[in-house]
C-alpha cells in the first residue's frame, strides 16, 4: 500500500465515522494514528461524552471483528479471557473463548473492576496471546484495545496498575462537544427513541484485517531519521531527571512514541518524521505514564503542564 492509499483509507474512516460521531476530531485522528501504529488507546472522560459510542462506530468502519466487555467489580479474569470446560459427551476438555478473542476490544470502564481482573489484559496487550493452562492462544496480528474510564475522581473506581497504563499507547481525554457540537447532538439524536446504533446512522465497513494489516506495513516503512531518533530518546530520559516526577517514562514509551510519530507522518502524506510529529504526540503517550513526585503535587502541579515544559526545553534537531 502506498502513502496515498494509506490517506484515503484514513479520510474514508473519518468520513464514516463522522456520520455518526459529532466533533472529537482530535480523538479521532489520534485513533487513526494508533490504528496504524498497532497501538492500544485509553479514552478517559465525564459520562456521557460518546466513548463508547465513538469506539463502536470506530470498529464499525474499520470492519473489523468486535468485542465488548463491560467491566464491573465482580468480573472475573476467566470472564475475559475464557475457560477450559470439561465435556461430558466428549470426556475431554474443551476451550470456551472468552471476548477477548477478537480484532478490536472495547474494554468499557475499564477502571470499574479490580487490578486483578485488570492484569488479565497485559499478556494479551503486549503479546498478542492469551494463555490458559499453560497453552497459548494466538489473538489477531492487529489486536487493537480501546479502553473507556471515567476520571479517577468518579466513585467505585479502581487506578490502573501502571504496568497496564504503560501498554496503552495514548491516554485520549474526551471533553464536553462545544455549544455548536451540542446543539447537533440533540438535532441528531434528540429524535431517536432506543440504543444508537452505527449501522442505522449509515456508518458501514470502508476497510477489513487486510487493508489495515496493509496500511501498517506501510506506516513501518516511513524514514526515521537518526536525529529524530535521538531527539525522542533525549525527551524521554528527561522525563527521569525531572525533580518533579516520581516516575518518568520507560523505554517501551520511546518506542512507542517513534511508531506513533511514523503513523501520524504517513497520515500527513510523508514519508519521513519530523520533529513536529513528536511533539505534537508527545502529550497523549506521557500523560498516563509519569508519577508526580510528592512536593510538586503539593505545589499542585499538573503532569500535561509538565510535559510541556520538558518538550520546550528538550531541543530538537534542525
Amino acid at each position: 500500500m502506498t502513502l496515498a492509499e494509506v490517506g484515503t483509507l484514513a479520510q474514508s474512516i473519518r468520513a464514516e465515522v463522522g456520520k455518526a460521531v459529532v466533533g472529537q476530531t482530535d480523538v479521532v485522528e489520534a485513533l487513526l494514528v494508533a490504528l496504524f501504529a498497532q497501538g492500544h488507546v485509553l479514552l478517559e472522560g465525564p459520562p456521557g461524552t460518546a466513548k463508547t459510542f465513538l469506539a463502536q462506530t470506530f470498529a464499525a468502519a474499520l470492519g473489523l471483528d468486535f468485542g465488548r466487555i463491560q467491566f464491573t467489580p465482580d468480573l472475573m479474569p476467566g470472564d475475559i479471557l475464557g475457560s477450559n470446560l470439561f465435556n461430558f459427551q466428549t470426556s475431554a476438555f474443551t476451550l470456551t473463548r472468552g471476548p477477548i478473542f477478537c480484532e478490536l476490544l472495547l474494554a468499557d470502564e475499564i477502571n470499574r473492576t479490580p487490578p486483578k481482573t485488570q492484569a488479565a489484559l497485559l499478556e494479551a496487550m503486549q503479546e498478542r496471546r492469551v494463555t490458559l493452562d499453560g497453552t497459548a492462544h494466538a489473538l489477531p496480528a492487529n489486536f487493537l484495545v480501546v479502553a473507556t474510564q471515567n476520571p479517577i475522581e468518579s466513585q467505585g473506581v479502581y487506578p490502573l496498575p501502571e504496568a497496564q497504563l504503560d501498554r496503552f499507547l495514548f491516554k485520549l481525554l474526551v471533553s464536553y462537544p462545544s455549544l455548536e457540537e451540542e446543539a447537533r447532538i440533540v438535532t441528531s439524536f434528540g429524535q431517536r427513541a432506543g440504543p444508537q446504533r452505527p449501522a442505522d446512522l449509515g456508518v458501514s465497513a470502508v476497510a477489513d484485517a487486510a487493508t489495515i494489516a496493509a496500511a501498517a506495513s506501510a506506516v513501518k516503512g516511513i524514514t526515521l531519521a537518526e536525529s529524530v531518533v535521538d531527539y525522542v530518546v533525549r525527551l524521554i530520559r528527561a522525563t527521569r531527571d525531572s525533580a518533579d516526577l516520581a516516575s518518568g517514562a520507560s523505554p517501551r514509551a520511546a518506542v512507542l512514541l517513534a511508531n506513533a510519530a511514523r503513523a501520524r507522518a504517513a497520515l500527513d502524506g510523508r514519508d519521513f518524521v519530523l520533529p513536529d510529529d513528536v511533539k505534537a504526540l508527545a502529550g497523549a503517550v506521557l500523560r498516563h505514564r509519569l508519577l508526580l513526585s510528592p512536593a510538586a503535587e503539593i505545589e499542585g502541579k499538573q503532569v500535561e503542564a509538565l510535559v510541556a515544559d520538558l518538550v520546550e526545553a528538550t531541543e530538537a534537531p534542525r
